[in-house]
Formats: structure tokens, C-alpha cells, sequence
């Protein structure tokens, strides 16, 4: 059944003007036709869908176990306090906050599985979550097998520790991994159990430094064999800078190309540290960068090389890394933070809104879903759209003749959102998600994560020797700890 929507602005594509009053009809989940509007029209702003390019799903905001202000190489620990809940709950929430922030393809890096079963059984429920709430999604599976503790060997961090905590972190972190083929076995066997349209797979090597070079290896020769996407970390902080100048000094960018995993295929999130030559290099072979502001100024990492990156001609979208400005996952506000830090100084502009809104909702869709298509309103395109109220963003308006693109990047949030359509699907509702109830679901979820603390108790008094032992470790020098 087709459906005409007629508003009052429409951003149809990112290096493209907004129009005036126009009508959209949608029709079996695409746009059937475009045209100025001919009849009264609602005080809505169209613009696409935003896309999420790196994420990993978790349902509940880091901060809630402590986790808040710490530097990256300490904060990943704290995630293995989240207890294990039911993955179709967990999914079903974090994917409904995404979409209720704007963001309807979402990339989810899953590196941290419940454990209730075997993984493609669990990753088939995840599926069934994002089905259930209407978003597309890319499914990295998580792989390390090296440096579970720093960035080498993991004895100087336990020696560093008084009992029981020493106990207590080895028997939490330090277990045997995978060899490199059961791990691409495994996620072929996640392809095979929950891949399909709007949920596409991916190849999820955490990063050099979690990778061995055989690990990383297969995932080349598979990605290539299979045309799968790879979805990786990259020199995200100063510390994985040092230590991959000391494991590759012929340079770690040159060291993935020559192991073959450099191509379209591939999504780096991060490169907050990547050199000017590396970026040539990443966009020579077509390779996806994923930026994550919000994420980086939290965990300290620092603010990624936009400019140079875009200047190099790489392919560059936007994340929010389960770490947007306020933990909401609003990614209308991500956009608007990333426009300010990445913009430019004074008259000069570093990174155009044209160009920041293409990250937002055209680049990563590939990443995510790998499929060429979507990010822009035209006909023939997926229906992948957000209505914005109008009358709210404008409610002090002075003058006639605003910019809606201009507006948008100034004023709109979440709570602006109006509606959020995917796949011509209805998936929010004035602040709502339509196809599961939310509120229940994220009330179960939290009674479930509640009653599981008690059993992280003897990790969560360990934290603290944890942390001092990792800034010791990272910061020798430092009067820190």
C-alpha cells in the first residue's frame, strides 16, 4: 500500500539544496516519486535516515558500572561487569535506543557475547530483535587472541597486583582464544544461522594489537574468498600508536595492505592517530573510516584527523561507539558535535556540513549493510527517512528564509524526531518504538542486569588495583597513581 508524505523542507542528499514544500510517496519499502507539493502540506523536515557506522550494542551506558571518565586502556575492562542477560532483550534495547536517536542502519561490533549458547543461536536472536524493530544492521563477530590485558604480555600487570584481585582478573581475562580457522569457522556458522535482508554479517578482528598476524591473516584470505566485510579497530589511542610503531616498524597501515586486508571490503573505526601517508594509503585501496567524536573525547583517545582524512580522499562516516555526548544515543546531536570540533577555525573551513552530512547518513551505509544504495530521498531509493518537527526546531523563528540544513545542524535532537521510517516501516512514533514495547523491555532488562551484580563483586573490588597497576603500566613517569 503506497503512502504520500508531504512536508514543508526535504533534504534529499547531502551536496544537494533542501527543497521547499514537497510530496514523497513510499511504496513497497522504497520512494516511488518526488515532486513539489501541490496541496497543503504538514510542518515536518525530511532529511535520511542517519547510520550508526561502528557500534557494539551494549544496552546500558558504561557510566552505570563505573566506568566514566577513564582512558580507553583501563574502560574496556569495566564492560566485563555487565552481567549476562537474555541476548534478544539486550539487542531489542540497544538497538530500539539507536533508532529512537535517529540512527536506522547500525553497525554492532558484538564483543561481548551473553554466553547462554552457542553463539550463531545467539546472534540468531539478535537478528530477531533488529527484525522485530525495523533497523538494518551489520553483525561484526568479535575476534582477539593475543594481549588480553595491555598491549603485550599480560605477567608485568598481573605481578603489579595485590591478592585477591590478582585472582580475580586472571580468572576473568586471561582465558585460551581461538585458533584462527575456529574463528572464521565461527562466523561463517553466525552467516549461516542469522544472515538475511537487513541483517548482513561481517568479519570482526578487534584490532592489531588483540590480533595475532594469523588471525588477521585468515580474515583477509576469508573476506576475500567470501566477499564478507571486515569491521576492525585502528591506532584509537596514543598507547596502540606506540605499540604498533614497536611491533610493525615498517609501519602498521603498509603491514595490513601487504597481509591483503586492505580493500572496499574493509571498515576501520577510529584512526584517530593515523598518519598523513597511512590515510593515502587507506584511501588508495577504498577502505571505510569511521569516526566516533563523542567516543573519543570520553574515553580520551583524542579527536580524529577529519580533515586529513576527507583531504586524503578516504570514505569517512560517523559512530557513536556506545559513547555519544550524553549516553543517549542520540545521533543527531553526534552530528552536530562532530560538525563543531571538525568544522574548521574562524573563516576557514576544514570539513563542509555537506560533507559532514554525507558521513552521517550516506558513507557508512555501505560499511554497515553492503549493499551500494540508500542515504539520499529520490525515487527508486530505499524509504530510509527521519521527519523532523519543524514547528519545534523554528518555534523562535524571526525571519523568513531560514536554511533548514543550517537549522538541523544547530538545534535538532532526538526529541525533535517525529518519525523514523526504514524500509518504508514506521520504526519510531512521536518518541516511540512501534514494533516491540520498550519501556518493558528495558525494565526487564534492567531487573536481569541488577540481579546478575552480585556475582561480578569480587571482579568490581578488583577494579580499582586494576587501574593503578594499567596507569603504571601505560605511564611509568606519571604521578597519576
Amino acid at each position: 500500500m503506497a503512502r504520500s508524505i508531504s512536508c514543508a523542507h526535504l533534504i534529499g542528499a547531502a551536496h544537494a539544496a533542501p527543497a521547499g514544500p514537497s510530496t514523497l510517496v513510499i511504496e513497497d519499502g522504497r520512494i516511488a516519486s518526488l515532486a513539489p507539493a501541490t496541496s497543503p502540506v504538514e510542518p515536518l523536515l525530511a532529511l535520511p535516515a542517519l547510520v550508526n557506522a561502528h557500534d557494539h550494542g551494549r544496552p546500558v551506558r558504561s557510566s552505570s558500572i563505573g566506568a566514566g571518565g577513564k582512558p580507553l586502556e583501563a574502560w574496556l575492562h569495566y564492560l566485563a561487569l555487565f552481567p549476562s542477560v537474555d541476548p534478544y532483550l539486550a539487542a531489542a534495547v540497544s538497538l530500539s535506543r539507536s533508532a529512537l536517536g535517529g540512527a536506522g542502519v547500525v553497525m554492532m561490533h558484538y564483543t561481548r557475547a551473553q554466553g547462554f549458547m552457542d553463539l550463531p543461536s545467539e546472534v540468531r536472536e539478535v537478528a530477531r530483535a533488529a527484525r522485530d524493530i525495523g533497523v538494518r544492521v551489520g553483525f561484526a563477530v568479535s575476534m582477539k587472541d593475543r594481549n588480553p590485558l595491555a598491549y603485550g604480555p599480560s605477567e608485568p600487570i598481573l605481578a603489579d597486583l595485590p591478592e585477591p584481585a590478582r585472582e580475580a582478573i586472571a580468572a576473568k581475562f586471561l582465558r585460551p582464544p581461538l585458533t584462527p580457522a575456529a574463528y572464521i569457522a565461527l562466523a561463517d556458522a553466525v552467516a549461516e544461522a542469522a544472515a538475511g535482508p537487513g541483517f548482513d554479517v561481517q568479519y570482526g578482528p578487534n584490532g592489531p594489537q588483540w590480533c595475532s598476524d594469523a588471525l588477521m591473516e585468515a580474515v583477509a584470505e576469508a573476506s576475500a574468498r567470501t566477499g564478507r566485510r571486515v569491521h576492525m579497530h585502528l591506532l584509537e589511542t596514543r598507547y596502540q600508536r606506540i605499540w604498533a610503531d614497536e611491533a610493525y616498524p615498517g609501519g602498521v597501515v603498509k603491514h595490513l595492505d601487504a597481509i591483503g586486508l586492505l580493500s572496499p571490503r574493509l571498515t576501520l573505526a577510529h584512526c584517530v592517530w593515523a598518519r598523513p601517508d597511512e590515510l593515502e594509503l587507506l584511501a588508495a585501496r577504498g577502505v571505510t573510516i569511521v569516526t566516533n567524536t563523542s567516543s573519543n573525547l570520553h574515553l580520551r583517545s583524542g579527536i580524529g584527523p577529519v580533515a586529513q582524512m576527507l583531504k586524503a580522499g578516504c570514505s569517512v562516516a560517523l559512530g557513536l561507539d556506545g559513547k555519544a555526548l550524553d549516553e543517549d544515543d542520540d545521533a543527531l546531536r553526534e552530528l552536530r558535535l562532530a560538525h563543531l570540533v571538525h568544522a574548521g577555525t574562524g573563516f576557514r573551513t576544514a570539513v563542509s556540513r555537506e560533507a559532514m552530512l554525507e558521513m552521517a547518513v550516506r558513507n557508512g551505509r555501505f560499511s554497515v549493510t553492503n549493499e551500494r544504495d540508500g542515504g539520499l530521498i529520490a525515487p527508486g531509493t530505499p524509504a530510509d527517512l527521519m521527519l523532523l518537527d519543524w514547528d519545534r526546531i523554528e518555534d523562535d523563528r524571526l525571519m523568513d528564509g531560514l536554511d533548514p540544513v543550517e537549522l538541523m545542524l544547530t538545534r535538532a535532537t532526538a526529541a525533535h524526531i517525529r518519525e523514523l521510517i526504514i524500509a518504508g516501516r514506521t520504526v519510531v512514533k512521536d518518541g516511540a518504538i512501534t514494533g516491540i514495547d520498550y519501556p518493558a523491555a528495558r525494565t526487564e532488562l534492567l531487573a536481569q542486569m541488577r540481579a546478575g551484580m552480585a556475582a561480578s563483586a569480587p571482579l568490581a573490588a578488583a577494579m580499582p588495583a586494576l587501574d593503578r597497576a594499567m596507569a603504571r603500566h601505560f605511564e611509568p613517569d606519571c604521578p597519576c597513581c
